[in-house]
Parts: structure tokens; sequence; C-alpha cells
């Protein structure tokens, strides 16, 4: 037995206690399958074997659980902010613990053993600090314990940019999810251009968008982004507030919704109760040029740099570049952005899988601000559009 299995023995011998007994949990809608996970691993150990020193990984990076054993937390739970430990074996085999005050969305990791640690039982006071009860179960002696992808690590740098290029190329069931991201979203603007009226307010728009969403998905789910009125560049978004919007308001809403840690995040604006003006509707005809122009460069292989070239060209051949000041759009997935990134001095390039986004916006003063977006999906001949929200400004 080599020093890296006997490691993994020695150190993990308290997971050999049989699974805590968990219920079935049936679920109707998509999620990322067993079989993904388990080729996720399998390239992982691919991409990490010139250099691996270990036979095993212990990684505790919540990003890095979703992706590669479907480990997600609720964030509507008391357990929103804990994560569990995985411990990836080269020959193929996974171990998870948590403890065990988190919500059932646990139960649909893919993993061959599980160790729940009992840290708190209602009754008598928990075991020690939260944050320390299922590593502090696994190995008492822990404090020289190795966790491969946490900062400080020697294999932490290279673990951690080996999943993020892994995670560009989408698996069908990552897309799948995103999909379920993306009908929720569609369902919050339907509502948006169906409800938004002078009078409400930033807050109102945002709830009803909400309620929208969660109906969508048939489950609590997370809605954040821009719900913001916008009268040029000095408020190109933000949070919901107080604001009432008022006739002829410019309305940005750019929001995501998240499920199982995948998100969705595309954009329209809205004139609030009247008709666009010319100038309000010149924003919206030059931005959907900008994205037509921008869907022309996106296939496998093509520049990042070209993406962004062709939809800022819209804009400085109008001679209103100077108010488009943020990227072009951006890689989307398990955070959001990630890469790639199509911004004026990029040297990345896109690959078959990659989920992106376009996202051209003009914001001219006395006139109002306005930002569109659609979500892509990249493919070798060219790419599958994600997102089928109406984009008009009524």
């Amino acid at each position: 037995m080599n020093r890296g299995l006997q490691a993994w023995n020695n150190t993990f011998c308290l997971l050999c206690i049989p699974c805590c007994a968990i219920g079935t949990l049936v679920v109707n809608n998509p999620m990322l399958t067993a079989e993904g996970c388990r080729q996720r691993r399998q390239r992982l150990w691919q991409q990490l074997e010139p250099w691996a020193d270990s036979d095993y990984l212990l990684l505790s990076d919540p990003i890095h659980l979703a992706y590669l054993a479907n480990f997600s937390v609720d964030s509507f739970s008391l357990g929103a902010g804990f994560r569990g430990y995985l411990l990836l074996r080269k020959d193929g085999h996974t171990k998870l613990i948590h403890e065990n005050r988190l919500p059932a969305s646990v139960e649909q990791a893919h993993v061959d053993e599980r160790r729940v640690v009992d840290w708190y039982d209602g009754q008598s006071p928990g075991h020690g600090p939260r944050q320390l009860a299922p590593l502090a179960e696994v190995n008492p002696r822990s404090g020289g314990l190795r966790i491969h992808d946490r900062v400080g690590d020697p294999a932490a740098s290279a673990i951690i940019h080996a999943i993020a290029e892994l995670r560009r190329r989408k698996d069908p069931d990552e897309i799948d999810l995103l999909r379920r991201c993306m009908r929720a979203t569609e369902a919050g603007h339907a509502w948006a251009r169906a409800n938004i009226r002078p009078g409400m307010t930033e807050l109102d728009v945002y709830c009803g968008v909400n309620t929208a969403c969660i109906q969508a998905a048939g489950q609590a789910v997370i809605v954040y982004g821009d719900f913001a009125i916008s009268p040029g560049p000095q408020r190109r978004g933000g949070p919901p507030t107080e604001r009432v919007l008022e006739p002829g308001n410019m309305f940005i809403l750019d929001f995501s919704v998240v499920i199982d840690g995948y998100r969705s995040d595309f954009t329209n604006t809205l004139v609030v109760g009247k008709p666009p003006t010319a100038d309000q509707q010149r924003l919206m005809d030059l931005s959907l040029a900008a994205m037509a122009a921008g869907e022309k460069e996106l296939r496998a292989g093509a520049a990042c740099q070209s993406v962004y070239d062709a939809l800022r060209g819209v804009f400085d051949q109008a001679r209103v570049g100077e108010f488009f000041p943020h990227h072009a759009g951006h890689g989307l997935g398990l955070t959001h952005p990630e890469a790639p990134y199509f911004v004026r001095r990029s040297s990345e390039t896109l690959q078959a899988g990659d989920v992106v986004t376009l996202e051209p916006g003009l914001y001219i003063p006395d006139v109002g601000g306005l930002r569109i977006e659609h979500n892509y999906r990249i493919t070798e001949a060219g790419f599958e559009r994600l997102s089928n929200h109406t984009i008009a400004l009524e």
C-alpha cells in the first residue's frame, strides 16, 4: 500500500462507521446526476495526474463539493453557510462528512459513503464550534490535517485552477439545471412586463418577481440582482429600494435565480407607464444590434476579444461608445461572473460547453439607462440560446 492510501486509511478511519440512516428524498426536478459527478471527478484526477503527490484529496470549498458531488446546502435553512468535507480517492471512492443540522438538500449528494456528525441534538449543548464539528469528529488530532483546496496548502492553487478550468465545459446535467434556473427567471421577467406600473416601488417589483420565480421553480429559491430605476450613468443598477416608479422611468431588471448553487443571469429594461420616447427606443435598438453582432462571434475557438469588439463596435459606430462602461458579457455557472470574460483586454478563447452571457447597455444623461442580456451555451458550430424572455421596452 502506498503512503497516500495508508494516510487515507489512518487519518479517516472513523469514516468506516456506517452511514447515519437518511430517509429517501424524491426529487422530480433536474439536478446534477451521479454519473455526471463521477465523470467530473475522473476528469479532475486525469488533469492532476502529472503532479499529484497523493492518491486522495480532501476538499472543502462549497463550489467544489457542489460540482463534484452535488452537495448543496439550501440557503433557506439554518445550515446556510456551512459546508461539508469531500474525500476523493484516485480509485473513484468518495466519502462525505457533514454535521447533522443541515437541510434535506444535502441528501441528494452523490457519494459512496457518508458520515453525518451529531453536532447538536436540541437537548444538550453542541459539541464545540459548529464550523469545526465535522472535521474534529473525523480526526480529533486535526492540527495537521491537510485540506487540499484550502488556501495555504501547497496543492491549493493547482487544484482550484484545475477545477475552475474543468467547470467551463458544462456537462448535460449542469445544462439541465441551468435551464431550470432560466425557466424560473423567465417567469419573473414575464411578471414584471405584465405588472410594472407607476406608483410601485422598486421593492414592490422585486417582491412580485421573487414570488413569480419561486412559484415557477416549485421551491424557495434565491433571487438577486438589479431592480433599479436608471436615470442614466449615475445609477446603472443596484438592489431594490423604496424609490417610487414614475411614468417614463427606465427600469432595469437584471437578476439571477439560484438553484442548488447554479444560476441564471439575464436582463431586460422596461419603460414605466407610457410608451418609450424616440431616444429611449434608440438605446434599445442599438443594444439589440450590438447583441446581434456579438452573437455572430459566439462559437468554440473564437477569441473573447473578438466578441467584445463586435459588440462594442456597434456603439462606437453610432458614436455612443463612451456610454458603454462595462463588460460585454461573461461566463456563468456556479459563480457569477466566472470565466470566460468579454472585456476590452481579454486573452481567453471560447470553448465548447461554455455558458456565457452577452450584456450590452447604454446609460445616457437626460435619457436613461438601459441594459439587456441573454444566456448562451457555446457549441463547435456556434451557440444555443438558453434564455427566452422578451427583450423590449414595453
